[in-house]
Formats: structure tokens, C-alpha cells, sequence
């Protein structure tokens, strides 16, 4: 279910939830690292995805400068699921992040980004055998056991030194989220029990080839408060039978802001509530680990679409745009309320009902949002969308997905092309009939 809140209609509240430094230029259209949206749009169509490329290094530098100042023993590893792109992640690792994965690909996106191996963590509570195997051979730095069969198959596929591996607990704390957000609740998928975390610590102690390096925690995502964080802390250094270890990665989850009424905690307000509860329960030579995903890309992207037609609704005006499910999945899955603008009409007008162009009654991506004088060519930008809007995206309706551009002192480039309707046939084993041929030569 959508979740409506009431909406702000000026052009200094939407300017808040845009990217650092946006801005508007003489004309009022809206300029995201330096490059008009309205250009940009012009240039690679939409739907786009929009990066601010000096935002997401900002971003990454505020997490690095933080833990720094309170905990220097201590690294950021990137989320890579909320924005699993080879630029993003290339990004992240020239300012000092590790990379966290949940997947094959996602090591193979880390890899050809240029991360170091060695500051790779590995997730997944279904983890394959061939994903443990590529782990292995890349020399992945830490693999995250989430139950007792990781360790059995992961010992036969060492063969040289000993893999660090962390036991990640379930520490039973409840957040205050969306339901499909949490992860550290009793009967979690994610993670073992006390006990099983006892019984896996004793088998790796007496393995050759794993070393315990320690403990891993996590509790949801898209939290709007610190508290949550405080206790898992508390949880994971009070579990009995575990004792105490050089390295506690606490996970990732902060919140970030999609509305106007969102005010989740700062950057240095989650660090600062995760290392004073470490400096209370754990060790002081302890390195510590965090897993920013939402949090770090989220706010730094800006979605563009343009509208295909306008036309009366049940409660207020309906506005078709050219994407919808197939690029955001997350007011569908989620009900995350999303804000939005016209690149040229900032702030204002009448209240709509922005929809997708899916097959679905429920493609809407905003209802009751505010919209100036709305119509056909109009380009519309839907901030914060840097967090699982790429990692969701589909064919749905034989959509193509949209291209990823990075914007940067006025310089707009394609990081990701958009596909092509080639690209749609391209894994058919039988694809290719000639009454395709002049859409797939032409591909418009």
C-alpha cells in the first residue's frame, strides 16, 4: 500500500531532497552536479538515472571522516545491492571503501571496479556452490557465515591458508521499518542462532583452514532512529559462549530522507550511537566494520521521466509518465512515498497522481503530489532514488532499462547505456526473426 503524507510545495523544500549543492539556475530549472535536468534529459532520453557524482563522494568521505574521528580502527564497506553499478562501486573504492556483496555478480561488479579482494566481505543465506568457489579464488577478504552448511562446504573449497570468516547472529532486536526491511528479529532468515553460532564458532576453531575473526550483525534498513543500533551492539556482546573478538561488523541500515517529513539521524549521529555503545561493550582494539548502503547512494540520484499524457482521475489528475514499476520498484514493494517536480516548474500546483506505464493498477509511483500545470513532454524528477532503484529494475512490458548518467562540474556522462530492444532478445536461443530486423537495426 502507497503511503500518503502531506507534501510541501515550495521549491526550497524539493531543492532539500535533491543531492548536495543542487540547485536552481536563472531560468528555475533544477541543476544537479553542475548539468541542467532538463538537458540532460534532452540528451539521454528518460527514463535516466541521474548521479551526482561530487554528492556520492561526499557522502563517502562524511562515513571515512567519521569513523575516523571516533574509531579509527574501523572501515566503511559498501552495501554494493543498493546500487550494484560498475561506476558507483569505482566510485566508493577511490574513496577508501571496501565493497560488501551478496552474489556472484556483485563480486564480479566489485572486481571490475577495482576492489581489493582483500576488503571484499561476502553475504547471502543461500550462498552457492559456485559463488563460495569464485569467493575462494578472487581471495575475498572475509566470508560472512550465515549457517552451519557455509562452513562445510567453504572448508573443502580452501586449499591455500586459512579464509577469515565472520559468524553473523541473529541478536533479536526488532526495528521500527517496513516489515520486508528487517533483518535482526527472532526468525530471521538472516543469521544464526545462539546456539548454532556456539556450535559454528567451535567447528572453526578446530578447522584448519578458517580462522573466527569474529562476530556480524545486523538489524534492518531504512531505520529513522538510533536505538536500534545501540542494541544490537549491546545483543551481540552479551551473547553467551561466543567470547570476545578482534573484528564486530555491525551492519548497515541508517535511514534516509524521501520526504519532507523524514529526518532520519546524520552520518556522524549513526557512527557516533555505534562506537560509543562499542567503547561501552566491546573490546577497545576491536576493529570495527560498518555496511552503508541506502544511506551512502540513496540521496545522491535524481530519477528523470518525462510525461506521455495527462487525463482526469478518480480523485485528481492522472500523470502517465514514460517508466514506473520497471525502474522503481520501491513504492510497490515497500510503499515508500517518493516526492517529485517538473524540472522547469519547481514547487506549486495542482495535487496528482503520478503513474507508471506498466500493465498494473498498481504502477503509481506518487499519489497526491504536487505538480505545476503538468503536461505532455514535460520532464519530471523524483529525488532520492539512488538506493535499489537500479538494483530492482526489469523488462517489465519489454521495458528497456534506463541508462545511469554521472554528473559532475557541468560535465554529464553515460556510466550505463540504456538497453536496447537487441538486448532484450540477446539470451533468446531462438530470437532473431526478420519481422523484428528493422526495430532491432533502428532500436529507437
Amino acid at each position: 500500500m502507497l503511503i500518503d503524507r502531506p507534501a510541501a510545495t515550495t521549491g526550497n523544500d524539493l531543492l532539500d531532497l535533491f543531492p548536495d549543492g543542487s540547485h536552481l539556475d536563472e531560468r528555475g530549472g533544477i541543476v544537479v552536479g553542475g548539468c541542467s535536468l532538463a538537458e540532460v534529459a534532452e540528451r539521454f532520453g528518460t527514463p535516466a538515472l541521474v548521479v551526482d557524482e561530487a554528492a556520492l563522494r561526499g557522502r563517502a568521505r562524511a562515513y571515512r571522516d567519521a569513523l575516523d574521528r571516533h574509531w579509527p580502527n574501523s572501515q566503511a564497506v559498501f552495501a554494493s545491492k543498493s546500487f550494484p553499478c560498475t561506476e558507483v562501486v569505482r566510485t566508493l573504492v577511490e574513496e577508501g571503501l571496501g565493497v560488501d556483496i551478496a552474489g556472484g555478480g556483485e563480486l564480479v561488479t566489485a572486481l571490475a571496479a577495482g576492489a581489493d579482494p582483500e576488503h571484499i566481505v561476502m553475504h547471502g543465506n543461500a550462498k552457492t556452490d559456485e559463488e563460495l568457489a569464485m569467493a575462494v579464488a578472487a581471495g575475498v577478504g572475509t566470508v560472512v557465515i550465515d549457517n552451519l552448511r557455509d562452513l562445510e562446504r567453504l572448508e573443502k573449497l580452501v586449499t591455500d591458508g586459512r579464509q577469515a570468516v565472520l559468524l553473523r547472529v541473529i541478536p533479536e532486536v526488532d526495528a521500527d521499518t517496513h516489515a520486508a526491511m528487517m533483518t535482526g528479529h527472532r526468525g530471521s532468515k538472516f543469521g544464526l542462532t545462539v546456539g548454532q553460532a556456539a556450535e559454528a564458532a567451535a567447528r572453526v576453531h578446530r578447522s584448519s583452514r578458517l580462522r573466527l575473526d569474529g562476530l556480524h550483525v545486523h538489524v534492518g534498513s531504512q531505520l529513522m532512529e538510533t536505538a536500534p543500533f545501540r542494541r544490537a551492539v549491546e545483543a551481540v556482546a552479551a551473547l553467551p559462549g561466543l567470547g570476545r573478538h578482534p573484528v564486530y561488523d555491525l551492519g548497515g541500515g541508517l535511514g534516509v530522507r524521501y520526504t519532507y517529513t523524514d529526518r532520519p539521524p546524520t552520518v556522524e549521529e549513526y557512527v557516533k550511537t555505534l562506537t560509543d555503545a562499542a567503547r561501552e561493550h566491546l573490546p577497545g582494539d576491536a576493529r570495527l566494520i560498518v555496511e552503508p548502503g541506502r544511506s551512502l547512494v540513496g540521496p545522491t540520484a535524481v530519477t528523470l521521466y518525462r510525461v506521455v499524457t495527462v487525463k482526469p482521475g478518480g480523485h485528481r489528475p492522472l500523470v502517465a509518465v514514460d517508466g514506473g514499476m520497471a525502474d522503481n520498484l520501491e513504492p510497490m514493494l515497500y510503499g515508500q512515498r517518493f516526492e517529485a517536480t517538473l524540472v522547469d516548474r519547481v514547487g506549486g500546483g495542482e495535487a496528482c497522481d503520478l503513474v507508471g506505464r506498466h500493465c498494473e493498477s498498481g504502477d503509481t509511483l506518487i499519489r497526491d503530489v504536487p505538480l505545476s500545470a503538468p503536461r505532455a513532454g514535460d520532464v519530471v524528477a523524483v529525488p532520492a532514488t539512488g538506493a535499489y532503484c537500479y538494483s530492482l529494475a526489469n523488462n517489465y512490458n519489454g521495458a528497456r532499462r534506463p541508462p545511469v548518467v554521472f554528473c559532475r562540474d557541468g560535465e554529464a556522462r553515460e556510466a550505463v547505456r540504456r538497453e536496447t530492444y537487441a538486448d532484450l532478445l540477446r539470451r533468446d536461443a531462438r530470437a532473431g526473426h526478420p519481422r523484428a530486423l528493422p526495430f532491432l537495426l533502428t532500436d529507437v
